[in-house]
């Protein structure tokens, strides 16, 4: 019976072997599990066409948004496990949504091979022009007189930015209304329109409604400021410390996908990130670059996990 094993696992090596020595044969579908336009989907547009230029095959980006992403990554877990369906991974599809609901369908760390970490994001808190504070304990102090009436946005129930708020209101004491949108550009339209007060955004997406003084930044929830906003305070140092947030996004595939495929697309994609054209465009924008190995997203996607459970505990938000 050892001996048969032995053999069976052989086999499965080699079949394994020979479709990584293959791989890519055909096109690869990269699932983005939100509308086009926002920062997923960008991350993913700059990095497939030089995917597909490092293998020789076309990388084409697959835009599958609803559910708070739970559609994009449903659709990624259906497909066979062979690396020719990727998605993106993020704070929401792989951290809160898993710690807030319990209708998830998939687990993120039995259910999901870890490629590749390729950026992170701290997020920034900002208010309308129209509202008259200048820092976060004005803020603090406004909402708390204006109780239930200041609202803020976020890009869908169940995202990163929507537990980022409600950790915030929670460790305020304040109560603030939210309001979810269908994606980052319908929450843009009516944030910078003064139709809702506050919301925590990255720079990448914010940065030209700061210039032309659309929007005010009071605080980035980062552990280091900003090199281009550096009069952009932390929120440690508006009277919160700890309270650190940041999109991130990565490339995920089914488990049981064979390593040989994993760890490829992690080579190709290292040395993307790598470049200084892709690093200074993504640096631009205020992303940091992730990169690493396969298992270094791996603890990171568990460090997450850990962390945004924490916060839906002490925060008693759940989302079903």
């Amino acid at each position: 019976m050892l001996i048969v094993i032995k053999i069976f696992y052989i086999f499965l090596f080699l079949i394994n072997y020979s479709v990584a020595q293959e791989f890519p044969a055909r096109v690869i579908r990269f699932i983005v599990p939100y509308t086009p336009g926002g920062d997923t989907d960008f991350v993913a547009r700059s990095i497939s066409p030089k995917l597909s230029e490092s293998l020789k095959q076309q990388v084409i980006v697959d835009n599958r948004p609803g559910a708070g992403s739970l559609i994009g990554m449903e659709a990624m877990l259906r497909a066979p496990a062979d690396g020719y369906t990727l998605a993106m991974g993020t704070i929401s599809s792989l951290a809160v949504l898993p710690v807030t609901k319990s209708s998830v369908s998939y687990d993120p760390i039995k259910d999901i091979s870890p490629v590749i970490l390729l950026t992170v994001a701290p997020y920034v808190l900002h208010v309308h022009p129209s509202l008259p504070v200048h820092s976060v304990s004005d803020l603090v102090r406004l909402a708390k007189l204006k109780v239930g009436q200041l609202s803020y946005g976020t890009p869908g129930i169940a995202t990163g930015l929507h537990l980022t708020g409600e950790y915030f209101s929670f460790v305020a004491g304040i109560k603030l209304v939210h309001i979810p949108y269908k994606g980052s550009s319908p929450l843009m339209a009516e944030f910078t329109s003064g139709n809702i007060s506050l919301a925590f955004l990255t720079l990448s997406t914010t940065k030209p409604f700061i210039q032309n003084r659309k929007l005010r930044p009071l605080a980035i929830a980062a552990n280091i400021r900003s090199k281009e906003f550096a009069y952009i305070p932390l929120m440690s140092e508006s009277g919160y410390p700890g309270f650190e947030a940041s999109t991130w996004h990565g490339m995920v595939a089914r488990t049981n996908t064979p390593k040989q495929i994993i760890t490829r697309l992690n080579f190709e994609i290292n040395r993307i990130l790598n470049n200084d054209e892709i690093s200074l465009n993504f640096k631009n924008i205020g992303f940091d670059i992730g990169a690493g190995s396969s298992d270094d997203f791996q603890k990171f996607i568990t460090s997450e996990i850990t962390k945004w459970k924490k916060v839906s505990i002490i925060s008693k938000i759940k989302l079903d």
